[in-house]
């Protein structure tokens, strides 16, 4: 085999398994979250079939083209199918509980593909016959690294971002189709093979578009809802969870949660002319139709905007709309805000792990004026007696004292639940009443 068509096949192959690594990460978000305890068993399982493949490609030991070229067709078709949304989300709508379901998407789409793709450099250095074992593999394993690289760059940061992550999978699958293609050589049964893949790989990521649009970051949907006493009722789901709600009554009707922080914010608190930073775009509805004050709203999503304003609110969001990581945001920015709005959610239960710690708080506390306000809406068990609700709301106390904490659905397992802090407050010592020690008395006095 040519050099150059060896190091073209193998570019492919680390541009297209890594790319495959970032597409499935992607596609998890919206069923198990983002969190630590996803991405890295998702990161080590595809580890070890690339191993797995290694070896595997080791013992071939005749017929080397045509293995990698079965090998890119199967993938492509894994890739092609395995990768699109309606195959992981139908996956995961009829496959519980959600952990086996997640078995399944990777045991039976991305550790094969990565286990395909892995035979790729062992096998095809069989070929280079005039170069020594270690200049072979060195240089098969850069240009394979080299695409891994490429592939991961450009499509989580250019296609991902730019056409979605269908338009991902369908590069990833034309490109093994293509590679499939060129080592088939003359072999028309694997050519119309090979073009079958292809055509059925872009069929089903290039169906018409459904009501869910996917970005880089999340899937977002806008649903009609039956509610009584509701005109037209719309949700606003971003990754299959519940983000937003709304209606064309008048007044409009919004999200339980938004008509309490609203409450808070202008009757509670009559802010008028006040600066509000809102942590998590979710809908927009915190300022809709609300005049009185300026909101500037944080999200990583790009594409939100055009979404809900097309979709959801039918109308141009009230505020300014910022393009970044919310922690980055509050840690930089040299503005101080009456208040700031914390609704920061990668799927129902999930907050992002780096928006949940001592630091990002301490952040958060940061951006507010000397005497303004943070209001979190989480979602937390409705009797606060998981490690999770304890230890999230001991973090946030710990930062800035007691704060309000208000259950919204008190009699269900999972519920709303707005913490209300004040940056005047400080974390202080508690000091538990007892019949041997009260001093309930001398605090009380103290205390007005």
């Amino acid at each position: 085999m040519p050099r150059h068509l060896l190091y073209l096949i193998v570019f492919i192959e680390g541009f297209c398994s890594l790319g495959a690594e970032v597409i499935a990460l992607r596609r998890l978000v919206p069923h198990v979250g983002s969190a630590i305890v996803v991405t890295a068993p998702t990161i080590g399982f595809f580890l070890l079939a690339l191993a797995l493949g290694y070896a595997s490609g080791a013992r071939v030991a005749e017929r080397f083209t045509a293995v990698v070229a079965r090998n890119f067709l199967i993938s492509a078709l894994l890739a092609g199918f395995g990768l699109a949304r309606v195959t992981v989300d139908g996956l995961f709508a009829h496959v519980q509980p959600v952990g086996l379901a997640y078995l399944f998407f990777i045991g039976g789409v991305l550790c094969p593909l990565a286990w395909l793709l892995g035979q790729t450099v062992p096998v095809l250095t069989n070929l280079m016959k005039h170069a020594r074992a270690g200049e072979a593999s060195g240089y098969a394993l850069y240009w394979s690294t080299l695409g891994s690289f490429l592939g991961s760059l450009s499509l989580s940061l250019g296609v991902m971002q730019w056409l979605g992550v269908s338009a991902a999978v369908l590069i990833c699958a034309i490109l093994l189709v293509l590679g499939s293609l060129r080592l088939a050589e003359r072999n028309w049964r694997a050519w119309g093979a090979a073009a079958l893949a292809g055509l059925a790989g872009a069929a089903i990521n290039l169906l018409p578009a459904s009501d869910v649009l996917d970005t880089a970051y999340a899937d977002y949907a806008v649903t009609p809802v039956s509610l009584p006493g509701h005109v037209s009722p719309r949700a606003f789901f971003v990754n299959n969870s519940l983000a937003s709600l709304m209606d064309d009554s008048e007044p409009t009707h919004y999200a339980r949660y938004v008509q309490h922080l609203r409450h808070i914010l202008l009757e509670e608190l009559a802010f008028t002319d006040k600066d509000v930073l809102v942590l998590g775009a979710g809908g927009f509805t915190l300022s809709h139709r609300e005049p009185v004050n300026r909101y500037t709203f944080v999200d990583i999503d790009p594409k939100i905007r055009d979404i809900a304003e097309q979709r959801f609110l039918k109308a141009p969001i009230r505020g300014e709309f910022i393009v970044d990581d919310a922690r980055r945001y509050v840690k930089s920015t040299d503005k101080r805000y009456a208040a700031v709005v914390v609704d920061v959610f990668s799927s129902h239960t999930s907050i992002p792990g780096h928006l949940v710690t001592r630091e990002f708080w301490q952040d958060a506390r940061r951006a507010l004026a000397s005497d303004g306000v943070l209001l979190a809406n989480l979602i937390l068990d409705g009797k606060l007696e998981t490690p999770y609700a304890r230890n999230l709301l001991a973090t946030i106390e710990g930062v800035f004292g007691r704060c309000a904490v208000e259950v919204l659905h008190k009699t269900k397992p999972i519920s709303n639940v707005i913490v209300s802090c004040y940056a005047s407050s400080q974390a202080g010592r508690l000091t538990p009443y007892s019949d041997e020690k009260n001093g309930a008395d001398v605090d009380l006095a103290r205390s007005r």
